[in-house]
């Protein structure tokens, strides 16, 4: 049974929140998760949709109220234990629509007969999400009976019409509850909801209506998805054991690290070693891009720390190009030879330290705490 969901933590509200609040909370989540503000954002979809479900239940009084009391009482319908666990599911779900669905034995409850989701994940190479790649998936999954075409009846037909509910799968009940008498509809017992009854089992799926096969699907990969992306192939999910509609394949992607790039939404980053005569004069430096390599000119006194700015040459999907920033840093070099020593010192005493403005500076705040200057002797 999927757990139930609780309306006042998603709306980050006590259960003993005013109206006021419930609006404040509900607003401030709109806000934060509107559909404008995240185009092709599944994820910020369902949870936007969430907050208005949990809205539309805690901002009426007689909603919260059979909410409330389900919380509280898990399966209870009413008063005095008698509860709607008796006549085909129950729960808050039907509780729920049997009383703000309508009165008067106007009821009606809509019953999803699709099969269940398949969730997967699918890892994938940081160049084939930045990309885009097409990828065969395996798996194994309940798929329609062949033999009886999923009625689970043997050569299809080998079943009648139930008489209690006249082949509609669903029957009224009335029952007494803390709001009065109330009436409601739902899944015939006699034929659990299917509408028909088996005369005869197909001898494949032993009455089922499905068999396990392995099956493979086909995934276009579109360029940019991330960890925690996904795509949906309706259909390709568990099949229904009351002849509704496939559920769905959901495949999460789980994206690996590079030895090179990085990534924040479509920008990329790098960080670029470059060396130390190219940081002092200038130069140019081969710089790797998702598709090739380019030449970029590195000004003269270049610091390590510096980012350079590199307009359109971050991932490219349908939704637009990223950037390219460069984190520079200057490589030093090490085990020089007495000859190469001695040069480096030429060039450090031919440069006077108040030519560089860090070094200054430190000279400048060692002279004021001590009197003197920091790189006299």
């Amino acid at each position: 049974m999927a757990e139930k969901k609780n309306y006042y933590e998603i709306l980050g509200v006590s259960k003993d929140a005013t109206e006021e609040e419930i609006k404040a909370a509900y607003k401030k989540l709109v806000k934060q998760y509107h559909p404008d503000l995240h185009p092709n954002d599944k994820l910020a979809a369902e949870k936007f949709k969430e907050i208005n479900e949990a809205n539309e239940v805690l901002s009426d009084k007689q909603k919260r109220a059979a909410y409330d009391y389900e919380q509280e009482h898990p399966g209870m319908g009413g008063m005095g234990g008698a509860g709607f666990g008796g006549f085909g599911g129950g729960g808050f779900g039907d509780i729920f629509d049997s009383i703000f669905q309508g009165f008067g034995g106007n009821a009606s409850v809509q019953r999803d007969t699709s099969g269940e989701d398949i969730q997967l994940e699918m890892r994938l190479s940081f160049m084939d999400a930045a990309k885009g790649c097409v990828k065969e998936i395996s798996y194994s999954r309940n798929e329609p009976c062949p033999t009886c075409g999923g009625t689970g009846a043997k050569g299809g037909t080998a079943y009648k019409t139930c008489s209690r509910c006249g082949g509609k799968g669903q029957v009224r009940f009335s029952q007494d509850t803390m709001f009065g008498r109330m009436v409601r509809v739902g899944a015939c017992p006699d034929c659990g909801g299917k509408g028909k009854i088996i005369t005869d089992k197909c001898p494949d799926c032993k009455g089922k209506g499905y068999v396990r096969r392995e099956t493979k699907v086909s995934l276009s990969i579109p360029a940019g998805v991330d960890t925690n992306s996904y795509i949906r192939k309706r259909g390709f999910g568990q099949a229904s054991t009351e002849g509704g509609p496939a559920g769905d394949l959901i495949v999460v992607f789980r994206v690996e690290p590079h030895k090179i790039f990085r990534r924040k939404n479509m920008d990329l980053y790098v960080d670029l070693p470059i060396p130390f005569a190219t940081a002092c004069l200038g130069g140019t430096v081969r710089v790797p891009t998702i598709d090739d390599a380019f030449d970029y000119t590195i000004p003269e006194g270049t610091q390590t720390g510096t980012t350079f700015t590199i307009r359109g040459k971050g991932l490219k999907t349908r939704n637009g190009t990223g950037n390219l920033y460069l984190n520079v840093y200057v490589e030093v070099p090490t085990r020089l030879s007495r000859e190469q020593k001695r040069k480096v010192e030429e060039a450090g005493e031919a440069c006077d330290v108040r030519q560089y403005d860090k070094a200054k500076k430190y000279s400048d705040d060692m002279s004021a705490l001590y009197g003197t200057d920091a790189y006299k002797k």
